[in-house]
């Protein structure tokens, strides 16, 4: 869309408008739950937690199983070439 139009049509500019609110929301609402997440992190730091354990174990759980396979599998090539295992 031109400029030209989104000035010259309020429609459209109460459209741009309406998508920027949205996007401002939504980016509240992730700071939110970032924030949230971070006290859940320090939460399970307290209790003795290695978090970043827990954040690899999240990582993982993300992947469908053939993905976490394939991984794992060139994981422990790796290791094996760097005789780690």
């Amino acid at each position: 869309m031109m400029a030209e139009e989104i000035t010259g049509d309020n429609v459209a500019a109460d459209e741009l408008r309406a998508f920027i609110e949205r996007i401002e929301r939504m980016e509240e609402e992730k700071a939110a739950i970032a924030a949230d997440i971070k006290e859940i992190f320090a939460e399970a730091k307290g209790r003795g937690y290695d978090t970043k354990v827990i954040r690899q174990i999240v990582r993982i759980r993300k992947q469908d199983a053939n993905e976490r396979a394939e991984h794992e599998a060139i994981l422990d090539l790796y290791m094996q070439a760097m005789g780690m295992q």
